[in-house]
């Protein structure tokens, strides 16, 4: 992994975030979507967030992205405010190599100084690597949604795995609004 540097998320990165999702939503089950995503639209839901949400992106010596980490709510109401739902894609070619782990490294470690509780990882099983990677980090499984998804004429389960960032079991100071 000597050729390749993690960053913060730019707004010029969205063309290649756009084709690395767009190889899982039109060939894969990993990622849920059934119409291709827009550079532009990603980029809205990263502006959207991006004071409260991190994202980070993977590039190799070239500058070119190869993979990012995003992070966004995990449920809109209040009280899941200091819980979060993370989400990893790689170029097909970089998966295997340690980028993944080097994301989601940068991405934990910057939850965690934004003060969040946990975060949680989705994964449409059956995905070996992903389930590894995970558990690698300390997360643990909590739980799988049968059937949760159609896609390819195919129903697919959902894995929750789940990772909390806080020895205390909270954020530091008050929830917001209390």
């Amino acid at each position: 992994m000597t050729d390749v540097s993690i960053r913060p998320a730019r707004a010029d990165d969205f063309d290649a975030i756009a084709a690395i999702t767009n190889h899982y939503i039109t060939s894969t089950a990993i990622h849920f979507g059934d119409t291709p995503e827009t550079a532009d639209g990603m980029r809205a839901l990263w502006r959207d967030g991006q004071a409260r949400y991190p994202w980070f992106v993977a590039h190799d010596h070239d500058g070119a992205v190869i993979g990012y980490a995003k992070d966004a709510a995990y449920r809109t109401r209040a009280a899941y405010a200091w819980i979060t739902e993370a989400g990893l894609y790689l170029a097909p070619d970089r998966r295997g190599g340690g980028v993944g782990t080097a994301l989601y490294t940068a991405l934990l470690g910057e939850l965690r100084a934004r003060g969040f509780r946990s975060v949680i990882g989705g994964i449409a099983l059956p995905n070996p690597r992903s389930v590894a990677l995970h558990e690698r980090l300390g997360f643990t499984s909590v739980g799988v949604v049968k059937g949760a998804g159609w896609k390819f004429g195919a129903w697919h389960d959902v894995g929750f795995w789940q990772l909390a960032l806080t020895d205390d079991g909270g954020p530091p100071g008050a929830p917001p609004g209390s």
